[in-house]
């Protein structure tokens, strides 16, 4: 027996709108996922933190411009302790060379998790501590690391930048296993000649 419902004209027009809509809807639907999950995403998207960003590349001292925005020269003794080779080290510590690579510090730092200051500590061979910084950051971004220093602590109107930009330059003493060599940043010894950074 055969049973023949009528479908009414109504019935059949709803059914094909919804079947027509949901066959429509459902690869736009597919695609805007696909657009909405990246396929990769590398560490390059990852927010660092600007003690990330410091450890993130060795620095060279380039520049020092006074409060006046004037050039300083590197050599000019306001500003010439302050110049060289930087490797800021994940674990927190760090090595520093003068220009010829001749060592200049080592100690441990950190930056405040705003980026507006970084503490250092220099060392002596025995691990102890011979001095304690923290200066302002005026700039720290993934080419140039600027901080401020001050010759005179009770007069903050008279100041220098000091102005460090991303380098290559492996460190000194760790056989090309420094981060300019995109190494671990290692080396096997610390050493201060008693300049200061």
């Amino acid at each position: 027996m055969n049973i023949i419902a009528p479908i009414s004209r109504r019935t059949a027009v709803a059914a094909s709108t919804l079947v027509l809509a949901a066959i429509a809807i459902a690869p736009t639907t597919a695609a805007a996922a696909a657009l909405a999950a990246p396929a990769y995403v590398g560490s390059s998207d990852v927010a660092q933190t600007p003690s990330d960003v410091l450890a993130s590349t060795p620095w060279k001292t380039t520049s020092a411009v006074d409060q006046d925005g004037n050039r300083v020269a590197l050599d000019n003794p306001a500003v010439s302790n302050f110049v060289g080779w930087a490797y800021f080290k994940a674990d927190g510590t760090y090595t520093m060379y003068n220009l010829d690579d001749s060592p200049k510090l080592h100690g441990d730092w950190t930056v405040t998790p705003d980026g507006s200051e970084r503490w250092i500590n220099a060392k002596n061979d025995a691990g102890q501590v011979l001095f304690e910084r923290v200066v302002p950051i005026t700039q720290l971004d993934k080419k140039v690391f600027t901080y401020r220093i001050f010759p005179n602590a009770a007069d903050t109107s008279v100041y220098f930048d000091i102005v460090h930009t991303k380098t290559n330059h492996v460190e000194p003493g760790s056989d090309g296993r420094g981060p300019g060599a995109n190494g671990n940043g290692s080396a096997d010894y610390h050493f201060n000649n008693g300049n200061s950074h």
